[in-house]
């Protein structure tokens, strides 16, 4: 049973936790921590989705819900840990964009990690493959429909452009 912690419409915590799986209250919100990771030859870690899962079989970031108890960023370790098996420090993490949908905050960062495919350990409950591509491939990818997030990435793809290339 996967417990998430409450929070209003401010992002302010309830003191309420929630099981996953059970509808949210009106007004009621949990977190997500979605994490891009770029390696030294500044290629991004994609991961597939297992096909039980919604948009099954789609190419995404790490990321996921954040359990109760955990920050933001605590949350977005775990979930690079747990799916892809790379560990790193909460500094290592930056911030490219947060949004209130409609009954969760998305959080999303980016990180560089020297790291290569050998290094990658998928998760086979989540993640069915993993691979590194440029950001002109991941558009690409994305302009085909075969990445999630669909919409929410046009929102910060600059970000992780910039992360990866940054202006001279």
């Amino acid at each position: 049973m996967e417990l998430w912690d409450v929070y209003d419409e401010n992002r302010v915590a309830t003191g309420k936790t929630h099981v996953r799986g059970v509808p949210l209250g009106t007004g009621e919100y949990h977190l997500v921590s979605d994490i891009w990771l770029v390696n030294g030859n500044q290629e991004i870690l994609l991961t597939k989705r297992h096909p039980d899962k919604p948009y099954g079989l789609m190419w995404e970031c790490s990321g996921g819900s954040v359990l109760a108890g955990e920050t933001s960023i605590e949350g977005a370790l775990r979930e690079l840990s747990e799916e892809v098996g790379i560990r790193t420090e909460k500094e290592q993490l930056i911030l490219i964009h947060a949004i209130r949908l409609k009954e969760r905050f998305v959080d999303t960062y980016i990180t560089r990690q020297k790291v290569t495919i050998n290094d990658i350990t998928i998760q086979q409950e989540e993640v069915v493959d993993a691979k590194f591509v440029t950001f002109e491939q991941l558009l690409e990818m994305w302009k085909q429909g075969i990445v999630v997030p669909k919409s929410r990435f046009l929102l910060y793809k600059d970000r992780i452009r910039e992360f990866i290339q940054p202006p001279s």
